[in-house]
């Protein structure tokens, strides 16, 4: 059950923070109508702040919007996972490698070290969130952390394309499974938290090459876990790597 007051803080805010704890935890089910009324009455609030908290579910990517039917929990098909686990093949290792560059001008400098204090900032703000509990909250900080990557590559095409991915990428799947296999949990986070220190330190290095093969390598564990807590076929998982893995074609010659 939701509890029935809310704190002392955005009403907005505190309807997302709940909704989303409640499907990470498994207790929202993909595919369940998240109904307005229902949500505005369990917490005794008003139909815009519960609007307003769907909205951002929605652009969160664990919730979509039917037209005339209402918000409910995504329902992703293999298909839809691997499609996306396949852009971010692409565009992170992308964006990494861009993002790990030497800027030049003074203001970019700043702007760099800024945004470098901010990647340190949600790495080490994930240290602290090793309970089942933490696991909503672990999850925005990771995508924090990824969309900042992606921010720091300059690019806002890219940026924009690796949004629509990572809002087709299951993980918070990832981390519900978490709540039904705790004897992983430990070791789960290590292996998250030693990867995106490879990322950061890559970057921070400018070693393009280097943030690149931290960045792929970081999706290809995702790939691992769509298989050990999705059930995903390993065959499939395989065929979409070696589709995005291919070799770059060479230029062609001019006759």
């Amino acid at each position: 059950m939701l509890p029935e007051t809310l704190p002392h803080r955005s009403l907005r805010d505190e309807v997302f923070d709940i909704l989303h704890k409640r499907i990470i935890a498994g207790e929202v089910r993909p595919g369940e109508w998240l109904r307005q009324e229902d949500i505005a009455s369990q917490l005794g609030v008003s139909m815009t702040p519960v609007r307003e908290a769907l909205d951002l579910l929605v652009a969160s990517g664990l919730a979509e919007r039917e037209p005339y039917r209402g918000v409910r929990v995504v329902e992703l098909t293999h298909d839809e996972m691997l499609d996306a686990y396949g852009l971010r093949i692409l565009l992170e290792p992308a964006a990494a490698r861009l993002a790990s560059e030497t800027a030049t001008p003074r203001e970019a400098w700043t702007e760099r070290s800024r945004s470098l204090e901010e990647l340190k900032r949600l790495l080490v703000g994930t240290f602290e969130l090793v309970r089942l509990e933490d696991m909503s909250r672990l999850r925005e900080c990771s995508r924090q952390f990824h969309a900042q990557v992606v921010t720091m590559s300059g690019s806002p095409l890219l940026a924009r394309l690796y949004g629509i991915a990572a809002a087709k990428f299951p993980d918070w799947m990832l981390y519900e499974a978490m709540f039904r296999h705790p004897e992983a949990l430990a070791e789960s986070l290590r292996a998250e938290q030693a990867q995106h220190r490879a990322i950061l330190d890559a970057i921070a290095a400018r070693d393009p090459e280097a943030a690149a093969r931290a960045s792929l390598d970081h999706i290809l564990s995702l790939g691992n876990d769509l298989e050990t807590y999705l059930g995903i076929p390993r065959e499939l998982i395989q065929q979409k790597e070696k589709q995005f893995l291919r070799t770059p074609l060479p230029c062609r010659r001019s006759p």
